[in-house]
């Protein structure tokens, strides 16, 4: 029977998804550049309701981020099955650490893990990775690659190359050059599937760059190698001739698979901007997971057939065992679990603890280091998700020195961010404070100290759109433009998060904590 799907099918900053299927089970893994676990991923037994499984990489020797800068780190993973074992290939990008960077593997068993220690690949050039199992049993890695000294700037191409999976994963045989964009002068042809379709192999790209003219492409070949012939109805899916200012765009980077009913489908990514006060379109959720029907037509796939678009909703023919809909996570977190939950994240590798769980909230050091610096702050975040929401945490904290803060953070990077955050004056009197920084530059946009000492403080910011408006206790505080959360303003390829953090601002060795009991996420529609 069938269930309704509904786009973006993970909202919040869940770009670059890559999907398997395993007899029933669909497996689903996104990017996660900076932040820590890295590689999140999601089983579903209907393509509509999915639940999160965890981590591809959650322990700190498998992940180096040290110092990585804003959206540097893990781009566009592959995961696929070979027949026993999943494994998941990847990108580490500007990685600071000799010999732990660039593209790698990883195999599990199970997709809940454990996951093997990254084999880092230093023969496979560029980024973006692919695995493609063929029906004889060979495996071949294929990626992306700039063309040294192309016009216009941004020109790749697209190689291959058999190896040996499992092991120390050695090429056993030559690279061949398989497509350079389906577009005169395309660029940014990157992000390759390939599969077995029809007799032949199918090559599926996205081009145009990851903004307005990002775009879902295909060539096609009798032989592996190629030669790839391009696809006469090229790009199969793209928003980019609708213009600025739709509610969905940056329509691209795609991955198909097919259901156990012999159905079709993609995800991809899209984003969906909010228009600034500038005339601008403004993405804080950044990009997005969603959903695409796909048929075949002369042995070419035909993205969202009869609409050409992305669509909101799309009808899905549920498997006779599918599971309930999945519950979407607790409005309300009180960190009673021995572990995080999946939805959280931390920046950057934490190679030593940045926060506590000792039963009854959450527990924040006040670590010298801070958010504004390329290091692991005691900052604990999770995904915007809407567009409108509120968000409440309770603090209970007590400054012991002038440097020492703690509150709530909505974070684009170390330059783009807003900080919520209870400190002390030189008499130690509790302050609360509200900056923007923006480009880098700190604007105090409102300070109080008519609150109350030694008692828990509720911390609330409501979302509107562009709108912010931000509460202590049930007192109305200020107001903020969010535009400084979006990637129109910071650049980058994250979406916008909202977390709990504490720090001494340099200072060392303080034994200072500040506790969450609970905190709150809560869609308003």
């Amino acid at each position: 029977m069938p269930t309704t799907a509904r786009n973006p099918l993970l909202p919040g900053f869940h770009p670059d998804p890559s999907i398997c299927r395993v007899g029933e089970d669909y497996y689903l893994v996104n990017s996660s550049f900076q932040y820590f676990p890295g590689l999140p991923l999601h089983h579903s037994r209907d393509l509509v309701h999915w639940q999160p499984v965890g981590h591809v990489l959650d322990r700190p020797g498998q992940l180096p981020l040290d110092r990585v800068r804003p959206s540097g780190g893990l781009y566009a993973p592959t995961i696929r099955h070979d027949g026993s074992r999943f494994h998941v290939v990847c990108t580490l990008v500007d990685g600071t650490l000799p010999g732990r960077q660039g593209n790698f593997v990883v195999s599990a068993e199970d997709p809940a893990g454990p996951w093997t220690d990254p084999v880092w690949l230093p023969e496979a050039p560029g980024f973006d990775p692919s695995l493609f199992f063929d029906e004889d049993g060979s495996a071949y890695l294929l990626g992306t690659r700039q063309i040294p000294g192309a016009e216009p700037e941004g020109r790749t191409e697209i190689w291959l190359r058999p190896i040996e999976a499992g092991g120390d994963w050695r090429f056993t045989g030559p690279e061949s050059v398989l497509f350079s964009g389906a577009l005169v002068d395309a660029v940014w042809a990157e992000g390759p599937h390939l599969y077995r379709h029809d007799g032949g192999y199918l090559l599926l790209l996205a081009e145009g760059g990851t903004e307005q003219n990002h775009a879902i492409t295909a060539a096609r070949a009798d032989r592996i190698t190629g030669p790839y012939r391009n696809c006469p109805r090229n790009p199969l899916l793209t928003h980019r001739h609708l213009g600025p200012g739709q509610p969905v765009g940056a329509v691209g980077h795609a991955d198909l698979v097919q259901t156990q009913y012999g159905d079709w489908y993609a995800v991809l990514l899209a984003t969906r901007p909010l228009p600034g006060p500038d005339g601008e379109p403004h993405e804080l959720l950044g990009r997005e997971t969603f959903l695409a029907r796909v048929d075949w037509q002369d042995g070419w796939p035909l993205f969202s057939p009869g609409v050409g678009q992305v669509e909101p909703r799309l009808e899905i023919r549920l498997p006779d065992a599918a599971d309930p809909e999945a519950a979407p996570p607790a409005e309300t977190d009180d960190f009673a679990a021995p572990a995080l939950a999946p939805h959280w994240n931390l920046l950057r590798t934490p190679y030593r603890p940045v926060h506590q769980l000792p039963g009854t909230g959450l527990r924040l050091p006040l670590l010298p280091e801070t958010i504004t610096e390329r290091v692991c702050p005691a900052f604990v975040a999770r995904r915007l998700q809407h567009h409108a929401f509120e968000a409440e945490t309770l603090l209970d904290f007590t400054p012991a020195a002038p440097g020492e803060a703690a509150g709530l953070v909505l974070f684009q990077d170390e330059d783009h961010q807003l900080r919520l955050l209870l400190g002390a004056d030189g008499q130690l009197d509790p302050v609360l404070t509200l900056i923007e920084r923006r480009a880098g530059k700190e604007t105090l946009l409102a300070t109080t100290s008519a609150v109350p000492a030694g008692t828990p403080l509720r911390l609330t910011v409501r979302a509107d759109g562009l709108r912010l408006r931000f509460r202590y206790q049930d007192r109305e505080f200020a107001e903020a433009d969010a535009t400084v959360l979006s990637t129109r303003t910071a650049g980058g390829f994250t979406g916008a998060y909202i977390g709990l953090y504490a720090s001494s601002h340099g200072a060392p060795d303080s034994p200072n904590h500040a506790d969450f009991p609970w905190f709150r996420y809560s869609p308003r529609r």
